[in-house]
């Protein structure tokens, strides 16, 4: 099954990399590009991509509003954003998150990541690596960065009191940057179970994917941010 890709970015140079890139792999196409973010959520619609690799920072409507949008629409649910920051620690990045994003990934890293980003997040995986998440995440919100208000802390509180004692266990390991696997062999458990409790947690918490459970465990209070 070859992945859709969907390329946002105001530079054409980039783009074009990004292009010849995407499209030198047999698993995957670039099936459009835009130049900003209202472009972007306009080719999401018409051409159903799977993946949408978003810069941040454009001209009009941004890589944030788009994927808003993009996540607020129940038509594109099976449109996964990919977040291309210039600093892998970017003060946008967990509002990227909150906006419905997948992950993240610098604009620096290497041919090989940025490939297996898009088919992580084409799996539907989130890409949030335990450095990202435990750092970056923690880092953020111990620093006064959520933006959630008082009634939203109390709904995802209230939201979570309908998990399972082994719902809730599995929710703090993945918000401390653990995979299906190692979270599987912490809890001397099959991968599959794991991930039908994931499953199960993101139903129950209304999380679009693995991404947004991270930020509601943090805002809910479920996990503490730790600053090293």
């Amino acid at each position: 099954m070859t992945i859709r890709v969907l390329l946002a970015d105001d530079q054409t140079l980039l783009r074009s990399a990004f292009r010849v890139l995407v499209d030198s792999e047999p698993d995957m196409e670039v099936v459009g590009e835009a130049a900003d973010g209202a472009q972007a959520v306009t080719l999401a619609r018409e051409l159903r991509a799977d993946v949408v690799l978003m810069d941040i920072r454009m001209p009009g409507t941004d890589g944030l509003a788009a994927t808003r949008m993009i996540s607020a629409d129940p038509e594109l649910a099976g449109v996964h954003v990919v977040m291309l920051t210039t600093f892998e620690v970017d003060e946008y990045v967990l509002q990227s998150l909150r906006a419905g994003a997948s992950g993240f990934l610098g604009k620096g890293a290497e041919p090989e990541e940025l490939l297996n980003a898009i088919r992580i997040a084409a799996a539907g995986e989130a890409l949030l690596s335990p450095l990202a998440t435990k750092g970056l995440i923690a880092t953020f919100l111990a620093q006064g960065g959520s933006s959630v208000d008082d009634r939203d802390v109390a709904a995802y509180s209230e939201r979570l009191t309908a998990l399972t004692v082994r719902e809730r266990e599995v929710l703090v390991l993945v918000a401390g940057g653990h995979s299906n696997d190692e979270i599987a062999e912490r809890l001397a458990v099959s991968p599959l179970t794991v991930k039908t409790h994931v499953n199960r947690a993101m139903a129950k918490l209304g999380a679009r994917d693995r991404a947004q459970l991270v930020v509601i465990a943090y805002e809910s209070g479920l996990v503490r941010p730790r600053v090293e």
